[in-house]
């Protein structure tokens, strides 16, 4: 079948709120469909949807819709059997690098559970996509599933994530953690980082989704801003130097892209996804997990060789523009639901 032939898709989101970039990843995808004349709408589940999906009630897609596009988390229960099914694959929770900073509890639900249900709703979904190269590969090696498509995460590179007025680092020297207070995003390792730089550098960090943000013991160099809206959290990357983002596991990480686009060199770990993103003495440095010495070393070159820093602010914003700006994002996604409409 021609797309000529293939009619506009119609795009629902049955959507459990989550707290997460996940959610982040919906709104920015269902606004940009609608800027550009897309019928799309999220019909949002609560939380227990996903680990007791029988306590909700079953909504029912709008009588317009011609494609439904989920999370590989969502239960098969919401999804329905009668319209063709995009699904995107946005961590792969069971990559064995992560398994050694996992809880108990947490191996045995993604285990016994959730990769149950990814198991089911990436079988029969009409397109699988994911949001990097990395998460792609564990797909495939998984669940079997060889035909994934690699939709990067956009961003709004023209409104809400853009640089601030050329300026000389802040003294001292401000660094910025995004993201939630889970020891996958290696927010451990933030108080021997900062501990180890001392007084000459101090860390600005985000609360998570739940408010969390004190459960590792932090120096006085360290202070916290809250939970931010999108116009609040650019405002904070305008605001600060380099951002510190120590995670050990990643599907793509929106805090990256975000900081990059407002002008602020990554100070990350060396992990694939990561590796998709930054690339290392152009836009921001790669270390070793766990090897605190390594951020330190790179955080303190950032602060001595101004001429590197101020290099970096000009590729990141660059190569976030390249990669994963929202309208590169979206039209991704148009082809898709096209695809799925022309086999689904």
């Amino acid at each position: 079948m021609s797309l000529a032939r293939v009619p506009e898709p119609a795009v629902w989101f049955p959507t459990i709120r989550a707290g997460s970039g996940t959610d982040v990843f919906t709104e920015r995808l269902c606004a940009g469909l609608r800027a550009r004349g897309i019928r799309a709408e999220i019909t949002w589940l609560p939380l227990r949807a996903e680990y007791a999906p029988w306590t909700v009630p079953v909504p029912k897609p709008p009588h317009w819709a011609n494609v439904v596009h989920i999370n590989s988390w969502l239960h098969p229960r919401f999804v329905p059997k009668n319209l063709p099914t995009v699904v995107t694959v946005h961590h792969s929770v069971h990559d064995p690098a992560f398994i050694p900073y996992k809880t108990t509890p947490q191996k045995l639900y993604h285990r016994f559970w959730i990769r149950l249900i990814e198991a089911r709703t990436i079988r029969h979904a009409t397109v699988v996509t994911a949001v990097s190269r990395h998460v792609a590969a564990q797909v495939k090696k998984i669940f079997g599933r060889a035909d994934v498509a690699v939709v990067y995460n956009g961003i709004d590179l023209d409104h809400t994530f853009t640089p601030g007025p050329e300026r000389e680092p802040h003294k001292p020297f401000r660094l910025l953690y995004v993201g939630n207070w889970v020891k996958r995003k290696g927010v451990d390792l933030l108080g021997p980082i900062l501990e180890t730089l001392g007084s000459d550098f101090e860390l600005l960090y985000t609360a998570d989704r739940a408010g969390a943000h004190t459960l590792y013991r932090l120096p006085p160099n360290c202070r916290c801003i809250g939970r931010l809206d999108p116009s609040g959290l650019a405002q904070a990357y305008r605001n600060a130097d380099a951002l510190l983002f120590p995670s050990r596991s990643e599907g793509l990480p929106l805090t990256a892209i975000e900081a990059m686009a407002c002008g602020l060199p990554v100070i990350a770990s060396t992990i694939p996804a990561l590796v998709e993103v930054v690339e290392p003495g152009v836009s921001g440095s790669l270390c070793p997990i766990d090897q605190t010495d390594a951020f330190v070393k790179a955080i303190q070159r950032l602060r001595s060789e101004l001429h590197v820093w101020r290099e970096m602010r000009l590729t990141s914003r660059e190569r976030s523009r390249n990669r994963f700006s929202l309208q590169i994002h979206i039209a991704s996604y148009l082809k898709t639901y096209h695809q799925t409409l022309s086999t689904g």
